[in-house]
């Protein structure tokens, strides 16, 4: 799967109140969807299923997915919810007039124009209980009209892709847990790793493990499924690719090289180079010359 391609763009993104007892049958959204039940009640309808909508309800659909909300009488729901896609679908030549289409009737619907769906299962239905009010005021900042982009609404658009990036970054991590995107806490010790190893800070496993709780065991475990890699070859790949760059690219010698990227000695940076590339440091930059 390349993963090089997910660039979730967000078309449009509100907050919806329902009139007491109005109803939305038979709908079926081009892109993807996720929707928050902020307030009142009401009944919700995916594949067979019925579920009782309610606050701090959390739906994710898939595009194409035939659906229903039927509002309560008396204290109707609010929504606030999106439409968006893993990685941007211009569907401007057939629907010019909305950025998220919804298709009402199933003869019409234009499986050509559907959004591609994420490559591992997510909850369709959860809760998010008490910090509800986190997931809205962070979707809220991407709330973005249902037109599509021009030059008018280029720039607010920026801003609401901008945030919408923080949204679903949010919204894959409680989804996913542990299941096939794993613990972000490793993702975000990354970040703080290869800040430490280009500043030449002494880099410490135990530290990292004993901060963020785990035993070392589980910290490798998780590591390497973050990453598909152990804690050491990680480190020494990411010195290698940036050692490469230099070779390519600067007039710094090889011990220099070597020592800039923090090896203990040119043999070892050679020899440590060498079983990631192939080549040694010289015949590389001799090879990219």
């Amino acid at each position: 799967m390349d993963f090089s391609k997910f660039h979730p763009y967000v078309y449009y993104a509100t907050k919806y109140p329902f009139y007491r007892g109005q109803t939305s049958l038979n709908r079926y959204v081009y892109a993807s969807s996720i929707y928050f039940v902020t307030e009142g009640k009401g009944i919700f309808r995916l594949g067979g299923s019925e579920y009782e909508a309610s606050p701090g309800m959390m739906v994710y659909m898939e595009p194409g997915q035939a659906h229903d909300w039927i509002a309560d009488a008396d204290e109707p729901m609010t929504h606030v919810c999106c439409y968006f896609d893993w990685h941007y679908v211009d569907r401007t030549e057939s629907f010019k007039d909305e950025a998220a289409p919804i298709c009402y009737d199933r003869n019409m619907l234009r499986t050509d124009l559907l959004g591609e769906t994420f490559p591992y299962p997510l909850p369709e239905v959860s809760n998010v209980g008490a910090s509800l009010l986190n997931w809205t005021d962070l979707l809220q900042r991407s709330f973005i009209s249902n037109e599509h982009t021009n030059e008018r609404t280029f720039l607010r658009s920026m801003s609401a892709q901008s945030h919408f990036a923080e949204f679903i970054h949010q919204f894959l991590a409680f989804s996913l847990q542990d299941s096939h995107i794993p613990d972000p806490r490793i993702s975000k010790l990354l970040e703080r790793i290869e800040a430490e190893l280009l500043g030449g800070a002494e880099i410490e496993l135990e530290r990292y493990y004993n901060e963020i709780g785990v035993s070392r065991g589980y910290f490798f475990e998780l590591f390497k499924r973050t990453t598909g890699l152990s804690p050491v070859q990680y480190i020494n790949q990411f010195r290698v690719s940036r050692a490469k760059e230099d070779l390519r690219s600067s007039n710094l010698s090889i011990m220099q090289i070597a020592d800039k990227y923090h090896f203990s000695s040119v043999h070892y940076f050679s020899r440590t180079f060498r079983k990631y590339t192939g080549k040694s440091p010289q015949m590389f930059r001799e090879s990219e010359s």
